[in-house]
């Protein structure tokens, strides 16, 4: 099935999302873990889901997602530059702070 985007883009389009928020692995969790999700994704929308579907596979139960933007050139430090690479070949990297 053919995706197609909700805005100007065209499926052609490689857009790397990063989206930055906060996630909390245990109920009542106050503090939460500071995160970065970056993947590939044909609108936001999409981006977003996708960001909330792979935190939940690795174990945290709510999110708080803050930002969204799209990174147009491959960072130069790790752990974003990886994250990055990892996203065009369809990953979708988190990328947690303690």
């Amino acid at each position: 099935m053919p995706v197609s985007p909700d805005n100007d883009n065209t499926a052609e389009d490689v857009l790397v999302f990063i989206i930055i928020g906060k996630a909390y692995e245990r109920d009542g969790d106050r503090e939460g873990i500071d995160i970065h999700v970056i993947l590939r994704a044909p609108d936001d929308d999409s981006a977003v889901r996708e960001a909330l579907n792979a935190l939940s596979e690795e174990g945290f139960l709510e999110a708080d997602l803050d930002q969204i933007g799209t990174l147009t050139d491959a960072p130069d430090e790790e752990p974003h530059a990886s994250a990055y690479q990892g996203a065009l070949e369809g990953e979708v990297a988190i990328i947690r702070f303690a």
